[in-house]
C-alpha cells in the first residue's frame, strides 16, 4: 500500500459544454471553483449536469471587486438527500483569483463577447469549472464548422475501411 499515493481520477466524469465551440470562438480560458452544497455535488459526480443553456457574469460587489456567478446550469436533485434540496438552476459562485476575476470581467465588458462555461470537473477532489470567453459566431462560421466536421468524418471513414 502506498503512502500519499494520489487517488486515480481517470473514472471521473467531465461534462462538456458541445455546444459552445459550435456557437462561439473560445478565447481566453480560465479555471475556477464551484461552491457546491453538499447533494449537488454527488449529482455532478454523477454526470447529472446539464451546462448547455448556462453563461457567467462577473458582478461588481464594491469598489475595484467582482464576483463571479454562475447562471442558467441545471444541477439535477440528488434522490437520496431528503429535505435538503435547492433549485436544480440556482446561481453558484464560482472561485478564482482577483486578477482572473478581473480580466475576465474586463474581457466581458467589450462588444460581443460573453463568458461561457466550457467543462464541469472534478480535480483533486474539487469541483472546478473551465470558463471561457466567447465571441459568438456567424451563420457562415457555423456552416463552415459543420463542412469541417463532415469531412473529418468522411476522412475517418474512408481510412477505417482500408485498415
Amino acid at each position: 500500500m502506498s503512502k500519499g499515493g494520489k487517488k486515480n481520477d481517470q473514472h471521473e466524469r467531465v461534462i462538456d459544454n458541445r455546444r459552445a465551440s459550435f456557437e462561439y470562438h473560445i478565447g481566453e480560458t480560465v479555471e475556477c471553483g464551484i461552491a457546491l452544497h453538499g447533494p449537488e455535488v454527488k449529482s455532478v459526480r454523477a454526470g447529472q449536469v446539464s451546462i448547455a443553456e448556462g453563461f457567467v457574469r462577473a458582478e461588481p460587489t464594491g469598489k475595484d471587486t467582482f464576483e463571479l456567478f454562475l447562471h442558467g446550469v441545471n444541477i439535477a436533485e440528488y434522490g437520496p438527500a431528503g429535505a435538503n434540496r435547492d433549485k436544480p438552476t440556482r446561481t453558484r459562485k464560482l472561485l478564482a483569483h482577483k486578477r482572473e476575476i478581473v480580466r475576465l470581467w474586463k474581457a466581458s465588458q467589450v462588444k460581443g463577447n460573453t463568458l461561457i462555461p466550457l467543462q464541469i470537473y472534478f480535480k483533486n477532489g474539487y469541483a472546478k469549472c473551465l470558463v471561457g470567453v466567447g465571441t459568438g459566431k456567424q451563420q457562415h462560421d457555423k456552416r463552415q464548422t459543420i463542412k469541417e466536421r463532415e469531412s473529418k468524418r468522411e476522412i475517418a471513414r474512408a481510412i477505417s475501411k482500408r485498415v
